[in-house]
C-alpha cells in the first residue's frame, strides 16, 4: 500500500520514485531531513520494502533500532534508490542479465 502523508513541497516539481529495502534483522527508522519545508519519516520492519517519492537532492538517513535508542547507521542519496523508469528495479541491478528459466523441461514419452 502506498502511503503519501507528507507531500513534497510545491516548489519541488521534479520528483522520483525510490525504493529502500531493510535487509537487516532489526527495525529501522528512515528519515529525509535535508529538504527545505519537508520532513519524511517512516518505520521499516526487517525484510520490508519501502516505496516513496523524493527529490534528487534528498538524503535518506537510516536509523537502526537498539534496545532504548536508535543509531544513525547510514545515509544514502535518494538518487541511488531511484526506481529505473525502464522497468529494472533497484534490487535487481546487481543480478546478472540472464536469469534461469522457470519453465518446466519438456518430457518425451516413449511408446
Amino acid at each position: 500500500m502506498t502511503q503519501i502523508i507528507d507531500h513534497l513541497p510545491s516548489d519541488q516539481s521534479v520528483s522520483m520514485l525510490c525504493c529502500y529495502v531493510n535487509a537487516t534483522s532489526k527495525m529501522q527508522v528512515v528519515r529525509i531531513t535535508n529538504v527545505h519545508n519537508w520532513y519524511f519519516e517512516r518505520v521499516v520492519f526487517p525484510g520490508q520494502r519501502l516505496m516513496f517519492e523524493a527529490v534528487s537532492e534528498a538524503q535518506l538517513e537510516i536509523h537502526t533500532g537498539m534496545m532504548a535508542s536508535a543509531i544513525l547507521s547510514d545515509t544514502i542519496p535518494c538518487n541511488r534508490l531511484a526506481v529505473d523508469p525502464e522497468g529494472q528495479q533497484p534490487w535487481q541491478q546487481s543480478m546478472t542479465a540472464e536469469a534461469p528459466s522457470m519453465e518446466p523441461a519438456a518430457a518425451s514419452v516413449g511408446a
